[in-house]
């Protein structure tokens, strides 16, 4: 891939990631976020987020698949980061929208509402990968510490999911694609690595 291709997708990639925030500040301005504001920022925030989050985890295995995408993984971090992004917009709306900033109040949910906790602990798993994103934090920690920490990605998706499923009422099936997709993603991984082990030994044994 030249460098104008790169730098092309990039800013593509970048104004794809901004649009849902482009929407909701548009919606804000003109008044048109419906009638629960705090509920619609909530809402878009957190799918955003966890789309995010599935699109980045599906980055391996389409390279693995399709080895002519390889350079999807330059877009990886840009993704990640904006999940956290987002993940941080929509906590900060509990906190600003929602809680008022009391921290009472703030205490009692994280400590006794499941939700709140599932979602507070998926925001805690992705601060770390989100601290170490810079090309220092890979030197210093190293890339295979580097590889290891940022697995927490799959606990921070997984609590994601769990997060929203308790937020939403029993019998509502909105969450049930989102876990699908994350279900597949994380399972193709070992499938994946299973498939590429027996093809290498297929192929030294030819």
């Amino acid at each position: 891939m030249n460098r104008s291709t790169q730098i092309s997708l990039k800013v593509l990639t970048w104004l794809a990631c901004l649009a849902p925030l482009a929407r909701l500040v548009y919606g804000a301005v003109t008044n048109t976020l419906g009638p629960d504001p705090t509920a619609t920022i909530a809402f878009a925030t957190g799918s955003t987020t966890l789309n995010l989050l599935a699109i980045t985890l599906a980055v391996t295995p389409i390279r693995k698949l399709i080895p002519q995408l390889g350079w999807l993984i330059r877009f990886r971090r840009l993704l990640g980061l904006f999940a956290f992004f987002y993940g941080t917009i929509h906590m900060a709306t509990y906190d600003a929208l929602y809680a008022n900033f009391d921290i009472p109040t703030i205490i009692t949910d994280v400590t006794r509402r499941r939700f709140i906790i599932a979602g507070v602990l998926a925001w805690l798993l992705l601060l770390p990968l989100a601290l170490t994103s810079t090309n220092w934090a890979i030197r210093k920690l190293g890339g295979k510490n580097w590889n290891r920490l940022h697995k927490l990605v799959y606990l921070a998706i997984i609590c994601g999911v769990i997060h929203y499923w308790w937020q939403v009422k029993p019998g509502v099936l909105a969450p049930m694609s989102i876990t699908i997709i994350v279900a597949v993603l994380l399972l193709a991984r070992p499938v994946l690595a299973l498939w590429q082990k027996r093809r290498t030994a297929a192929v030294k044994q030819a």
